[in-house]
């Protein structure tokens, strides 16, 4: 997997928040559950994303988080740099110092333009496009039973 688990929670996450009404708190608990990925995890999760600016946090009974701007504003790539880093899109696919046009590997020409791919459609993809996508297509974004796209 090219993307850690974290990363992945992080953007269902990220969706599910883009699902809502801007700028309602959601309970991380409420969140965890329809999601089906663990509080805990889930939490340090969401931790990473408001230290970086992509979600803000508020503490008490009604607390939860939300994005901390509008969702047509947040590109995947954000999210994917915020808690693995830039190394899937700047790194060698097989982990070699120093790979590149004068000493590539044996995967460094196809995996350049895989990356390039890869890297154009997470900073050309919006929260808020996959959103819609998402209720208009009735698509998943949970393994516990329908998720409820608003």
């Amino acid at each position: 997997m090219l993307i850690s688990k974290s990363c992945v929670y992080g953007l269902r996450a990220s969706l599910f928040l883009a699902s809502k009404k801007n700028g309602e708190y959601i309970s991380i608990r409420d969140m965890s559950e329809k999601l089906g990925i663990s509080f805990h995890f889930l939490t340090k999760i969401l931790q990473q994303l408001t230290a970086y600016g992509l979600m803000e946090s508020y503490k008490g009974p009604n607390g939860g988080v939300r994005l901390s701007k509008p969702a047509g504003d947040i590109k995947f790539i954000e999210i994917v740099v915020a808690i693995d880093g830039d190394d899937l899109l700047n790194e060698c696919v097989l982990n070699l110092p120093g790979c590149g046009s004068d000493t590539p590997c044996p995967l460094h020409e196809s995996w350049s333009k895989t990356r390039e791919s890869i890297k154009a459609m997470l900073e050309n993809t919006s929260l808020e496009y996959l959103a819609k996508e998402g209720k208009n297509k009735n698509l998943r974004l949970s393994e516990v039973g329908n998720f409820d796209w608003e």
